[in-house]
């Protein structure tokens, strides 16, 4: 049997003040349904019940409210990741789990795409802190699939992995653009593609 992969949890932390999370969580659930520049400031802090001078005494500007919410994403990820990992007996088990995650997500109530590529959408400077903090998580998710096609015993994991990334990148866009039933046909066929051709 293939050794078991295992994934460090993200090492940030959420924030311990109570109306500084509040604010987090406020922005991260406006930011993904309705945009990350399509919501101000003063809706935030609204939003959020918090007053001007908390908000301001927490974040400083709105821009780092958005790198924070791209961070929260990324923990939410990777703690699911990490999660599944310490459960699953082999890579191939890693594998199905992130195809299963990303199919469930295309039929979530509520389901607007990938949370990253929007925002990295509103941003077109790619110095820009939230285009580098998505730019991170990209390169962190896509060095976790390669460790997963490399311990499968894929031939050549690294395609693999830019492979699988892209396929969930396509998934993610046609399933909220188009027609989900389709983009989950597509995803499948991919991983399946990529997991047999490790002899899995």
């Amino acid at each position: 049997m293939t050794a078991p992969v295992r994934f460090d949890p993200p090492l940030t932390d959420l924030p311990e003040a109570p109306a500084k999370l509040r604010i987090l969580l406020t922005a991260a659930d406006l930011f993904y349904n309705e945009g990350i520049r399509s919501v101000g400031v003063d809706r935030l802090i609204a939003a959020s019940s918090v007053t001007k001078a908390t908000f301001y005494k927490h974040y400083g500007s709105k821009d780092r409210v958005i790198t924070a919410y791209i961070g929260y994403r990324h923990r939410r990820i990777a703690e699911e990741l990490a999660a599944v990992a310490d459960e699953a007996e082999s890579p191939l088990d890693v594998l199905h789990a992130v195809r299963d995650a990303v199919l469930a997500q295309l039929v979530a109530p509520g389901f607007r795409g990938c949370p990253f590529l929007n925002a990295a959408a509103e941003f077109s400077d790619p110095d820009h802190p939230v285009r580098v903090a998505v730019r991170e998580h990209r390169e962190w998710y896509a060095a976790m699939l390669e460790r997963c096609t490399r311990a499968l015993g894929h031939p050549l994991p690294g395609d693999a992995a830019d492979e699988l990334m892209l396929a969930r990148d396509g998934a993610m866009s046609g399933g909220y653009a188009g027609d989900p039933i389709a983009a989950a046909a597509a995803l499948t066929r991919t991983f399946d593609r990529v997991t047999a051709e490790a002899g899995a």
